[in-house]
């Protein structure tokens, strides 16, 4: 009779196993993440959507959803994405989506980049970004012994550069880097020739360089220096980048206190709670907070690192890889940004950002992961869980 017990809860326990593969470390770390962005959007009023915690309250729903959404799709078999009729699809819904913002898309802050859905508004970019990692995970999966050769980089920035292309247009430019960072740190870890690689970049330049010697006017060269050194025009275009540095600078080691940021609180920093929560953080929390932060973030990229070493096959691999190299991008642009180093170009940061849509498209891409975890290399499971 115990034995009979026994062997029931063992197959119930396969049953669980085989259902639920999650990483615990890495659900934690980007909850905590989520978390110390809803602590930020606390701390400051929002007088312009009539309410003291607008955007907190908002996040609050889209978080619950996001983990909701994270947990469902840690449960699905996502070995069918593997079928090529399947991301057909997905890349030809996606570039439909793109196309139909240019007919029905809501302007926002000068960008047609949201659809409006009565209660909330929808960004398909985000979501590309994913489709775009499992397009290229597919291709370079089944092209891994013939990998060397230049036409994949041709015909893989070819897949890359139509939703750069539709999403530049809107324009979106902080989500059409994000796309291209996303290729090309792919073609880096494909195999790709790395000469042919420097060839096509060497062009690209060479491209750029005539452009500016021979076709850009005098205004279009200042606007493109402006873009780059926005601290060089800090009470027109650099206005933001100025007082995303102060905001930093101004939290030193141990920051000014939750609901003490005056930069944000005062409405000097504008769009804390999205393009510039990083800078709205560190001056409420310090150096210690952003560093705590980055650790976290260091968590994120390593336990999915680690799932992309447990890939069944090329595909699962490739997919860990683009979607650590998503997180990466997103982090190198939005601290660069909001130190100073790089342009203002709009970009979140992953799970602290206010907004459905990128919350939504973070957890869904860690529950693909999740879920490709399930049939994993079992065999190397504890060496990889030992990192």
């Amino acid at each position: 009779m115990n034995q009979s017990i026994l062997n029931i809860w063992k197959k119930v326990g396969e049953k669980g196993q085989s259902i639920w593969s999650i990483d615990w470390v890495l659900f934690c770390a980007a909850l905590l993440l989520s978390l110390a962005g809803l602590v930020t959007m606390n701390s400051f009023l929002s007088g312009s959507e009539g309410g003291s915690n607008y955007f907190f309250s908002r996040q609050i729903i889209w978080l619950t959803a996001a983990i909701c959404l994270f947990f469902i799709a840690s449960a699905i078999d996502w070995r069918f994405l593997r079928r090529t009729r399947v991301i057909v699809t997905l890349f030809a819904i996606s570039s439909g989506l793109l196309v139909f913002l240019f007919m029905s898309g809501q302007v926002i802050r000068g960008a047609q980049s949201w659809f409006d859905l009565g209660g909330f508004s929808f960004q398909p970019s985000d979501p590309v970004k994913l489709v775009l990692i499992l397009l290229l995970a597919k291709y370079f999966s089944r092209r891994h012994v013939e990998i060397a050769h230049v036409r994949h980089i041709i015909i893989s920035g070819t897949y890359a550069l139509l939703l750069f292309l539709l999403v530049l247009v809107q324009p979106d430019f902080g989500s059409a880097i994000i796309l291209f960072g996303v290729w090309f740190g792919m073609i880096l870890v494909s195999g790709i020739s790395k000469k042919h690689l420097l060839v096509v970049i060497l062009i690209g330049a060479l491209a750029f360089g005539f452009l500016w010697t021979f076709i850009f006017q005098p205004y279009q060269k200042q606007r493109i220096l402006t873009f780059i050194h926005p601290l060089t025009d800090i009470r027109g275009a650099g206005y933001n980048a100025y007082q995303s540095t102060i905001a930093v600078g101004s939290g030193q080691v141990f920051g000014k206190g939750i609901g003490h940021g005056t930069q944000s609180k005062l409405q000097f920093l504008p769009e804390y709670e999205t393009d510039f929560i990083f800078a709205a953080f560190a001056e409420e929390w310090g150096f210690v907070g952003v560093l705590i932060v980055l650790i976290l973030f260091g968590i994120v990229i390593w336990r999915v690192l680690a799932a992309a070493l447990l890939g069944s096959s090329n595909f699962e691999s490739f997919f860990g890889l683009g979607l650590a190299i998503l997180f990466m991008v997103h982090i190198i642009i939005h601290v660069g940004m909001n130190i100073g180093l790089l342009p203002v170009t709009g970009t979140t940061v992953p799970f602290m950002s206010y907004g459905g849509s990128h919350l939504l498209t973070e957890f869904l891409g860690l529950g693909i992961l999740m879920g490709m975890r399930k049939y994993s290399r079992i065999a190397h499971r504890e060496d990889v869980d030992g990192l």
